[in-house]
């Protein structure tokens, strides 16, 4: 069955140790004058203010993925408690929730190329596509044409779906053909570095 691009983010899948998750989220902070969406599945990367913002794709380490806000809305009045950030509307900073497990294991969705047995072991880039207001969902996926030994790519790929009976078969798990869904871990993180923000 052919994979289809529907793409979600970065979605916790389990823990790299194989003990029991505790799903744990740190709060951060973004700033009421940040200007860009951020959403459910985004990686962040910590900004030297102490702030946190949308990563782009690079060698910068990755603080984590955004999973939820909350912050006063200026245009409803109230405390809103949201899956993304919509870059305004906040009277004042945002409290913001990220998974920074640097054991979590992530599932996303490869693109353009699949992502298969090879590759397990490799690091790679991410892309940041366009999230879904309705939903709040990343549109952010692996970039599969970075897939390298490069040590600071933010993302170890871990396996993919189809090589265990994680999901075995079912939508993504073809990794013969392009979109399919990986497992990944943070390689380049805050918390795996030396040198500070």
């Amino acid at each position: 069955m052919a994979n289809v691009l529907a793409p979600f983010g970065f979605r916790w899948a389990r823990q790299l140790t194989g003990t029991a998750p505790n799903c744990a989220q740190s709060t951060r902070k973004i700033s009421s004058s940040y200007a860009t969406a951020i959403y459910h599945g985004d990686p962040v990367v910590s900004e030297s203010t102490g702030y946190i913002q949308q990563a782009a794709p690079g060698t910068t380490p990755i603080a984590g993925i955004f999973v939820g806000c909350k912050y006063l809305s200026v245009s409803q009045g109230r405390t809103v408690w949201s899956n993304f950030y919509p870059g305004s509307d906040a009277n004042g900073d945002v409290e913001a929730y990220i998974l920074d497990d640097p054991n979590a294991v992530f599932m996303v969705q490869a693109d353009p190329g699949p992502i298969a047995l090879a590759d397990v072991g490799q690091n790679v880039n991410f892309a940041i596509g366009t999230g879904n207001t309705y939903s709040g969902l990343s549109g952010a996926t692996l970039n599969s044409t970075t897939v390298a030994t490069t040590s600071t790519l933010p993302f170890r790929i871990i396996g993919y779906l189809g090589d265990t009976n994680f999901y075995a078969a079912g939508p993504g798990s073809d990794p013969t053909s392009a979109y399919n869904y990986v497992l990944v871990t943070l390689n380049n993180q805050d918390f795996k570095q030396l040198t500070g923000v």
